[in-house]
């Protein structure tokens, strides 16, 4: 059929771009916290990591494309190692959207909505919805930037809506490392922290990076660490 081996074609093509090119973009991995901010139009990313809690690991694959100029769609998941058995733990879903682009000493402002499920341990599609408004603000021309989410999510046990925020930051360093810290909120409680770096293996084009988080204040169970890379394409969307 012409409608599969396109996508074939198209798939191949994707993931030799990602491999081969990249062009300059910011974006907020490894931060929970988004960014007001976009794949460039045409163009797609990879996010890839790896999170290690206290008794199992997380593989996550994400990939995002912006097909129309200002629309960002987005979809993967996690295969999980517990208890000696891997399987997939997550599934997500979302589109995002910039309504002010971000400039040097400039602020931006978006919205994402989006689906988180857990094959295996729910049944109704809907029930782990979530919508947020990323604002990115700029300082000391992009030395410093600062994001803040405020949104709702419903957990897949429970009926009511819970609000959700975060606020994070890059901290440029030198023009290949970057300081990445957050303070979050998603699951009610005390907030959670993350910190890290972030490293461009080629400035702009292809990056690593490394964090730990916890619960504040601390909490049996809870720390964890993530090693990630990110990949970006040129514009080869038709």
């Amino acid at each position: 059929m012409p409608l599969p081996s396109k996508c074939c074609r198209v798939a191949v093509h994707a993931l030799c771009l990602l491999i081969a090119h990249s062009v300059p973009l910011h974006a907020a991995r490894p931060l929970i916290t988004d960014d007001a901010r976009i794949v460039d139009p045409k163009s797609c990313q990879l996010e890839t990591w790896v999170r290690r809690n206290v008794d199992s690991r997380e593989y996550w694959a994400l990939p995002a494309c912006n097909p129309t100029g200002n629309l960002e769609l987005s979809f993967g998941g996690a295969m999980t190692n517990e208890l000696g058995s891997t399987h997939t733990t997550d599934v997500q879903v979302q589109a995002k959207t910039v309504f002010k682009p971000l400039e040097a000493n400039g602020w931006a402002i978006g919205l994402a909505v989006g689906n988180l499920r857990h094959p295996g341990q729910r049944r109704d599609f809907a029930s782990d919805l979530y919508g947020y408004v990323p604002a990115s603000y700029s300082f000391a021309n992009d030395r410093v930037v600062v994001h803040t989410n405020v949104g709702w999510l419903r957990p897949e046990d429970r009926s009511a809506h819970r609000f959700a925020w975060g606020i994070g930051a890059e901290v440029k360093l030198n023009e290949r490392v970057y300081l990445i810290p957050e303070v979050f909120n998603q699951n009610g409680g005390r907030a959670h922290f993350q910190a890290g770096v972030r490293y461009w293996v080629i400035p702009g084009r292809m990056q690593v990076d490394a964090t730990y988080g916890d619960r504040l204040g601390g909490g049996q169970g809870v720390r964890w660490y993530t090693l990630g890379m990110r990949l970006l394409s040129p514009a080869f969307l038709p």
